[in-house]
């Protein structure tokens, strides 16, 4: 019997059987090619229809000119995307997936980099996207927008989706009309909720109108209760109840956050999980209509089997964890849920590079977006099976390890330390972090059952290495913190003034538990990522008196892509860290360091037991070249430090290639 029963059961919409309750939900994936959909965007939906998921909504379409919002949308308001999008929807389709596209319009949130246009909204109020105003739309072009989405969807029933899922989440157009704050019209547009949702019942009207009865419209709203302006949840809930009692909504998919609270639209793992459940379970009672679907910060089948069990909703939106486990739905189906590869809801790859305007990846799964040209998230056998040493068990090594195995080489994997996953490990110490050290248990149950040979506490020399039986050598040895301290801002010093006293440390070194730290500690963070900042706050929830000392202009600015920046600086503050931006440190004095402000070079001298230098490492690798009668490899950090997504890229490109 299957542990996951009502998750993994069917669901009937407009005549279209979900053979479960696992949606691969609509997200930006910024795939286009020229606008158009291509390889990239069309096997990865493939890969996650592949993977058994019951419906997948494809990346949102804007539906007009003045709704373009990044780089990789695709073309609006034309006929030519349709023979190319047919190509999408036949595979998914075959693949025993419904498939449906999101329908949206930002409104007031626009990005005039991308669209070249004013942003239309009802009211002209700000951008909360940019820094430019909106415009008030006329009644002419509020019309032209409502012919905009029937175009739209016409469109999409004509490239073979089966349906479409009209956007009024996260304070976007529709949402802007429904919201009095945004909202400020004196016309049939404005004033009483009638006249607020005038616009998206009929614009939802005229599609059910034109697209037929067996067509499945969605609508996708979300929650954000961090301002009083936005829609409470009895609110949201009374505009739900007009649109269902229409008839023509299948389905209402609930996020959370907004623009107003951007943070928590794909909240990070500083945020909890399950944080739309509570409204679901207040729509579930008041829909006569339309099911449920519950989104952000569901990451796994237990999460969505409590949800669905629990009456909370009918349908889940699992985005990220199908991202870093396209196969989710199928191993879940298989019960094999051990084997998924859980996501760390860390948004480096997903939102961190959709944020920059690329398109998605995933720091865990280095095959996203190019399945194209993977083949997927699988393994095909190599044609002669290999015998194959890794040195070293950071990320690197740990995916090359994996995915060699997969694909039929015979593979041990040796690691110096008693534990594998090198710094990576270290940063699932850190605070509301252990899903890494979730992903280092996947690690050794993968390669348990792949029969991967992993010996712990095993430093072999060169000589060992040579003498080794195996033909293919993969040297995955990593970094290490720079003993002189040289920082990027101060390229005059070699190395710090001081740095030879007593109590300068690495964050590995704290990590590890070390650092003979005082009770008042410097943390210098030149990343401005979680090298630093994590280690920062992981002494303050240890008590330890911190101050967080950074050249950028704001603590975290490099993890402001993954929009954990400002819970994580959040936190620090009501732990007490002090946060000095625009500084550098030009002297430790061993029981105090002089730091400069950048901006006036005036310097000033703290106290503190200790100072922790996180810098850029330097690369670690004390074999030579290449061994002989061997084909030897370097991947990962050994060969340059970087972060983490580009050690396991390199890990998994090199296994393929063997």
């Amino acid at each position: 019997m299957s542990s996951h029963p009502r998750l993994l059961s069917p669901l009937q919409l407009r005549g279209q059987t979900l053979r479960n309750r696992i949606v691969f939900g609509a997200h930006t994936n910024n795939m286009s090619d020229q606008g158009i959909p291509g390889p990239r965007y069309g096997k990865y939906l493939l890969e996650r229809a592949l993977g058994g998921a019951g419906m997948i909504v494809s990346e949102p379409m804007p539906v007009h000119r003045t709704g373009v919002l990044t780089r990789g949308n695709f073309l609006h308001s034309t006929d030519e995307v349709i023979p190319h999008f047919r190509r999408v929807t036949d595979e998914v389709k075959d693949a025993g997936a419904v498939i449906l596209q999101q329908l949206y319009h930002v409104g007031a949130h626009g990005d005039s980099d991308l669209s070249f246009a004013p942003h239309w909204s009802p009211s002209g109020g700000p951008s909360y996207h940019d820094s430019d105003g909106s415009h008030r739309m006329t009644e002419n072009e509020i019309n032209e927008l409502l012919d905009a989405h029937l175009a739209a969807a016409i469109r999409c029933k004509e490239a073979g989706f089966q349906g479409v899922e009209v956007w009024a989440a996260y304070h976007s157009l529709l949402d802007q009309f429904w919201t009095p704050w945004s909202n400020t019209r004196d016309d049939k547009w404005g004033g009483s909720l009638e006249n607020r949702s005038r616009f998206s019942r009929n614009l939802i009207e005229n599609i059910r109108r034109a697209c037929g009865e067996d067509f499945i419209v969605g609508l996708a709203i979300s929650y954000s209760p961090a301002y009083p302006v936005t829609l409470s949840a009895e609110s949201l809930c009374e505009i739900i109840a007009l649109h269902d009692a229409t008839g023509h909504i299948d389905y209402v998919t609930c996020g959370y956050g907004s623009y107003l609270e951007f943070e928590g639209i794909i909240p990070p793992f500083t945020h909890g999980e399950k944080l739309s459940t509570p409204l679901t379970s207040q729509l579930k009672g008041i829909v006569k209509h339309a099911v449920i679907t519950s989104e952000a910060g569901i990451r796994t089948p237990e999460n969505a089997e409590t949800i669905i069990a629990s009456g909370e909703a009918d349908l889940v939106s699992i985005v990220r964890g199908q991202i870093a486990d396209p196969h989710l739905a199928r191993k879940t189906m298989e019960g094999r849920v051990e084997d998924i590869r859980g996501c760390i809801s860390c948004n480096q790859m997903c939102w961190g590079r959709r944020s920059r305007d690329y398109w998605i990846s995933c720091l865990i799964n280095p095959s996203v977006g190019r399945e194209f040209e993977w083949g997927g998230d699988r393994f095909t056998k190599a044609p002669a099976s290999k015998s194959v040493l890794v040195v070293g068990a950071g990320p690197a090594g740990l995916e090359a390890a994996r995915a060699a195995a997969e694909c039929g080489h015979h593979v041990e994997i040796v690691e110096a330390l008693p534990v594998i996953g090198g710094q990576f490990r270290l940063a699932g110490l850190q605070p509301r972090r252990a899903q890494i050290l979730d992903l280092m248990g996947w690690y050794e149950g993968q390669f348990a059952k792949l029969g991967v040979t992993l010996r712990l506490n095993t430093y072999l020399d060169e000589a060992e290495i040579a003498a080794h039986p195996a033909d293919t050598i993969i040297i995955a040895t990593g970094s290490l913190p720079d003993e002189n301290g040289f920082q990027r801002w101060m390229p005059h010093e070699p190395k710090l003034p001081g740095i030879d006293l007593a109590g300068v440390w690495s964050p590995e070194a704290v990590m590890r538990r070390e650092a003979r730290l005082g009770d008042t500690v410097l943390v210098y963070d030149e990343g401005s990522n979680w090298r630093g900042v994590g280690t920062a706050w992981a002494l303050a929830e240890q008590g330890k008196k911190v101050t967080i000392v950074t050249p950028e202009a704001f603590v975290g600015k490099e993890i402001a892509r993954t929009a954990a920046d400002g819970p994580a600086r959040r936190r620090m503050a009501k732990l007490g860290v002090k946060m000095l931006t625009e500084h550098c440190v030009t002297r430790w004095h061993g029981n105090g360091a002089t730091l400069r402000n950048l901006l006036t070079g005036e310097e000033e001298t703290v106290a503190a037991s200790g100072l922790i230098m996180s810098t850029t490492n330097r690369a670690f690798d004390p074999f030579p070249e290449s061994f002989a009668g061997k084909t030897t490899h370097r991947i990962g950090d050994c060969t340059a430090p970087r972060l983490a997504a580009y050690a396991f890229h390199e890990g998994r490109k090199l296994a393929l290639s063997l």
